[in-house]
Parts: structure tokens; C-alpha cells; sequence
């Protein structure tokens, strides 16, 4: 028996599916910006709805657009006709799903949605369908060519998956959803831990190892042993942020055989330190302790940029794994 060469197989199903792909990409038209529009001025849900393999991909586009700041749940298109079509509204907007778009499960509730005014978007393979026929805004996905037989649902899939992932991102640009926004529906998990903030990780109040800037060095010694930092946040009397001193600092200066008696904080701290917004990605602090070489950054907020209201270490981002 002649050996099967899997891997040729895997790079013929793969291509089918670009050719698919860049098919659907110049299938698309105007309607498609009216899609994006209508999504983004909907003033209440938007339901997803499928039958089979298209279902399934209702039910991800579905959890896409919810992700990305749009309301959204999906249906069973035969739970629809049991009572399920309760569930929708009129300032809703129903997606249904369809390759052939003549699926005898969704003609109830393509009948409902007519009959109640609601806003219809019909993704569909065919023009001639009752899908794309009674739709508001008809989305054609190019009809193409299967892998498997040619009638297992491949490319057909890909399409429909990739019309509502574009759907998604369009919204969300539309929308200006930015990654603060992001992180509230993704508190968890992987994608939880690369949304963290500054302000998630920050050292506050009497972490914060603040020293007047008038001060001797001698005490300013002190303070920084105390605090275990290897940094001390400089301010003047009106509590403004005017300088820090590091750990690698004292060194240099020890090496110098300095009299830390003589000295005043202000003598020897480094000005203008880089500070860094409270709302901004870990991994951009993390980024910029990496570029310049130093340990930690003043946070502050934008309301108030002088005062420092946190400091972040290298270590605070490192030990919750983000890198």
C-alpha cells in the first residue's frame, strides 16, 4: 500500500483555503461598510445565527465582537423555532450564517425578522437565496472550493470566519477601542497578563521611598537601606517629583570616597527622572527600563504629571511574567 505524505496533503488543504481567502478579499463592496455601520450604531445586540459548521462560526464571531466592546450572543437556529426568537429585539441586529443560504432552519426566523423590522445582515455564498434576497444588507463569501471531497465545509468556513473577524476589527477601529478598553473584557489568562498596567504592578504610599530634597546624603543612605529598593524618589517642599537617586549612584560616588556628611540630596540626585503614565502597558515600561538601561521609573498621572504617585521596579513586572 502506497504511503500517505501528510504533509503534502496539510499544504493542499492550506493553499485552498488562501485562494479562498483572496477570492473573498475582492469580493468585497460597499456593503460591507454598511455592515460596519450599522454595527457600530446598534443600539442593543448583536445576534449571530447558524446552521451546522456555520453555526459553530456564529458562535466565535459572536464571542469575537463581544470581546472588542460590541454586546453579542449567538443562537441555535432550530432552538429559534421553539421559542428562542423571544430573545431578539427590535433594536437588535441579527447575523445569519449561510452557505447556501436556503437552509429550511433558518426561514423562521428570517420570517420574524422581516415581519419585526429587524436590522438583517445575510452572509451567504448565493445571490439567488431567500437568505440574501430578505436580507437588509446581503454579504457574499465567493463560492469556492473544499478540501476533502470538495464538500467538507474548509474553505467555505475560513471565508465566513474571516468576514466576521474583519467585521470585528472594523468596529473596534470605528469604535477607538484601545488596550485599556480591551483589558476590561480580558482580565484573565495570557491575554490578561500582557494588558496589565502600569498602575496594576506599581509600588504606592508608603512604598513609595520619597526623600526631601534638602536632606544629607547620610540620612538619604538610610531611608534607601530601609526601603530595600535601591532607589529613593526625590521631592521639594511642595511634593513635586525633582529628581532620584539609585543604588549604582552611591557606588560611583563611594568610589570617590565622597563625604556623605557634606552632601545634600539635591547635590547628588539625577534630575528629570523618567516617569511613565499610570494607564500605560507593563510591557512598554518594561520596554523602556530595557532601552535605557535603568531599573525602575516614577509613574505618574496625567491629571497631575509633577507628582509622583507610584514606582514600578523591573522586578514587579518580571515576577508577574510578563516579559
Amino acid at each position: 500500500m502506497k504511503k500517505m505524505n501528510y504533509m503534502v496533503i496539510a499544504k493542499s488543504v492550506i493553499n485552498l483555503e488562501i485562494k479562498a481567502l483572496q477570492k473573498l478579499k475582492k469580493s468585497l463592496n460597499k456593503n460591507f461598510d454598511k455592515a460596519v455601520k450599522a454595527i457600530v450604531n446598534c443600539q442593543s445586540k448583536v445576534i449571530l445565527c447558524g446552521v451546522g459548521k456555520s453555526g459553530i462560526i456564529a458562535n466565535k464571531i459572536s464571542a469575537t465582537l463581544s470581546s472588542v466592546g460590541t454586546p453579542s450572543f449567538s443562537l441555535s437556529a432550530n432552538d429559534c423555532s421553539h421559542g428562542d426568537l423571544g430573545s431578539i429585539t427590535k433594536k437588535d441586529i441579527l447575523i445569519l450564517i449561510s452557505y447556501s443560504g436556503n437552509s429550511i432552519e433558518l426561514k423562521n426566523i428570517i420570517n420574524y425578522a422581516n415581519r419585526n423590522k429587524i436590522l438583517l445582515i445575510g452572509v451567504t455564498s448565493k445571490k439567488n437565496s431567500d437568505l440574501y434576497k430578505n436580507s437588509d444588507i446581503g454579504l457574499i463569501t465567493p463560492e469556492v472550493k473544499e478540501a476533502g471531497l470538495d464538500m467538507v465545509p474548509t474553505s467555505s468556513t475560513i471565508n465566513q470566519l474571516s468576514i466576521g473577524d474583519a467585521l470585528a476589527v472594523s468596529t473596534l477601529k470605528k469604535k477607538k477601542i484601545n488596550n485599556l478598553d480591551f483589558k476590561k473584557f480580558h482580565p484573565s489568562g495570557s491575554l490578561g497578563e500582557k494588558l496589565k498596567t502600569v498602575e496594576d504592578l506599581m509600588l504606592t504610599h508608603n512604598k513609595i521611598p520619597f526623600i526631601n530634597e534638602n536632606i544629607l546624603m547620610i540620612k538619604a543612605l538610610k531611608i534607601m537601606t530601609e526601603k530595600k529598593l535601591g532607589t529613593l524618589v526625590v521631592r521639594n517642599k511642595k511634593k513635586y517629583t525633582t529628581g532620584i537617586i539609585t543604588d549604582g549612584q552611591i557606588r560611583r560616588l563611594n568610589s570617590k570616597n565622597v563625604n556623605f556628611n557634606l552632601l545634600k540630596v539635591k547635590d547628588v540626585m539625577t534630575k528629570n527622572p523618567i516617569k511613565i503614565e499610570k494607564n500605560t502597558l507593563a510591557t512598554k515600561a518594561l520596554s523602556i527600563m530595557n532601552e535605557k538601561k535603568i531599573t525602575c521609573l516614577c509613574v505618574y498621572d496625567v491629571k497631575k504629571k509633577s507628582n509622583t504617585i507610584g514606582i514600578i521596579h523591573v522586578h514587579n513586572i518580571l515576577e508577574n511574567k510578563i516579559y
